[in-house]
């Protein structure tokens, strides 16, 4: 088996043990993301990122948090326990300069993922799951 088999056979095996309670500890963050680099097909390490939400008074959306995915693409703390609302919730991730430091051109310069939770659950989800230099797919979950 090649390196870069057995390193992405490493990766889906942590991902496979990995999903069982994760993010769901007390203290964890409601609010998640998962990233997936499907060019390399490993987890997009790395990834800049901006949490902001939709404030009522002016329409105007409030910075929450800039963060940056660890190595399996997560991450982790993006909203403290008891910070999530019901309201509209943005990602930014910076796709460009992720694929800046691979020595590719991005297509989209940003990807956004939106969504708007009814009310506060014990975890959402957002992630451009499949990203490339040339196409991303975001889902709200």
């Amino acid at each position: 088996m090649s390196s870069g088999a057995a390193q992405r056979l490493q990766t889906l095996q942590r991902h496979v043990g990995f999903q069982e309670g994760r993010g769901m500890e007390p203290g964890s963050s409601p609010l998640t993301t998962h990233v997936l680099d499907t060019a390399s097909g490993l987890p997009a390490q790395g990834l800049y990122l901006r949490l902001s939400r939709l404030e009522d008074c002016g329409q105007q959306w409030t910075e929450l948090k800039k963060s940056c995915t660890d190595r399996d693409g997560r991450c982790p703390g993006l909203l403290p326990p008891g910070q999530m609302k019901a309201g509209t919730y943005k990602l930014s991730f910076d796709t460009e300069g992720y694929w800046q430091k691979r020595g590719q051109e991005s297509f989209y310069p940003y990807v956004e993922a939106v969504c708007t939770p009814s009310a506060p659950s014990p975890r959402r989800s957002f992630s451009p799951s499949q990203m490339r230099p040339t196409s991303s797919t975001c889902h709200c979950c």
